[in-house]
C-alpha cells in the first residue's frame, strides 16, 4: 500500500428519510480542524436515493466537496449496498481519513466498510487530533516515529481509562465519533463546493430480511438438466443454516418429477 496516494479528510454524511442528520455537520466541523492541520480539504460522502438536494447543506457547513452516491437500491439503509457504496468511494478516491458517526447506522457501516477495504477502525472516539505516533520513542529511535498521524482517543476498560490509538500502516485511518461530542461550524449559506456524482453500480441485495416465520421461495428454470440450489438463512446473531434443494426437470409421461430437499 502506497500511503502517499491517500489524501483528504472524508466524512460519511448520514441521512435518514432523505434528510441529513446533525452528526454529519458535527463531523464536518471536526474534519475541518484535521484538514487544516494536514493542509488538505474535506469531503462529505452522501449516500441514498433522491438526496441530491441535501448536498448544498453539507457545503454550507464546510464541506469542500460532496461525493453523491444516489441509487434506488440505497433508499433505506441496508448493510450490503451501503458498504458497497462507501468502500467503492474509498477505493476510487483514496481518502487519508474517514469519519463516521457512532450512531446505530454508523456502528454497523463502519466495521463492515473497514473490513471491506482492509484497514483499521477505532470506535466511539471522543477526541481526534493530528500528531506523532508512537507518542514517545526511546532515544536513538526517533526515526521510527511517524508524523501527521490521526490520533484517536476513546474510553477503554469500561471507561476507567483513556486510550489513544493510531493506524500508521494502513489507509484510510477510520474512526466512529460519538454524536454531540464534536462541534459543527456556523452555517454559511451559498458557500461554494464541488459536487461529484459517483455510482459504482448496484445489484439487488442478496440478503433479504424475513418479516414472517413462514415464507415462500419461487424458483423458475428453463433448463432440462438436473439442478441443485442452495438457500442460506441467517439469523440476527450471524448463525447460518443451509437448505439444499434438488430439482429433476426430466419429464415422464407429461409430468414433472417433484423437487426434493435436504437440510
Amino acid at each position: 500500500m502506497n500511503l502517499e496516494e491517500y489524501k483528504g479528510v472524508y466524512i460519511f454524511a448520514e441521512q435518514v428519510d432523505g434528510k441529513v442528520s446533525n452528526i454529519a455537520y458535527e463531523l464536518i466541523g471536526e474534519a475541518k480542524n484535521l484538514a487544516e492541520a494536514l493542509k488538505t480539504d474535506v469531503t462529505a460522502v452522501l449516500i441514498g436515493s433522491g438526496v441530491k438536494g441535501e448536498a448544498e447543506k453539507l457545503g454550507a457547513y464546510g464541506a469542500d466537496r460532496v461525493i453523491l452516491v444516489d441509487d434506488p437500491e440505497l433508499k433505506e439503509y441496508r448493510t450490503e449496498p451501503y458498504t458497497h457504496a462507501l468502500s467503492e468511494v474509498i477505493n476510487k478516491f483514496k481518502p487519508e481519513i474517514v469519519l463516521i458517526g457512532a450512531t446505530a447506522i454508523g456502528r454497523d457501516l463502519g466495521p463492515s466498510t473497514s473490513a471491506r477495504v482492509a484497514t483499521g477502525l477505532t470506535a466511539d472516539c471522543t477526541k481526534l487530533e493530528i500528531g506523532d505516533f508512537p507518542l514517545t520513542v526511546p532515544a536513538g529511535k526517533e526515526d521510527t516515529q511517524k508524523h501527521n498521524q490521526l490520533l484517536m482517543t476513546r474510553p477503554a476498560f469500561g471507561g476507567n481509562t483513556i486510550a489513544t490509538i493510531a493506524c500508521p500502516n494502513n489507509r484510510p485511518q477510520m474512526a466512529t465519533v460519538r454524536p454531540g461530542v464534536m462541534q459543527k461550524r456556523a452555517k454559511e449559506d451559498g458557500r461554494a463546493f464541488e459536487l461529484v456524482e459517483f455510482n459504482p453500480g448496484f445489484k439487488p441485495n442478496d440478503r433479504y430480511p424475513l418479516t414472517k416465520d413462514v415464507f415462500r421461495l419461487y424458483y423458475t428454470s428453463l433448463s432440462s438438466d438436473r439442478q441443485t440450489i442452495d438457500v442460506y438463512v441467517e439469523d440476527n446473531f450471524g448463525r447460518v443454516r443451509q437448505l439444499t434443494f434438488s430439482f429433476n426437470n426430466e419429464r415422464e409421461e407429461g409430468k414433472d418429477k417433484p423437487a426434493s430437499s435436504r437440510h
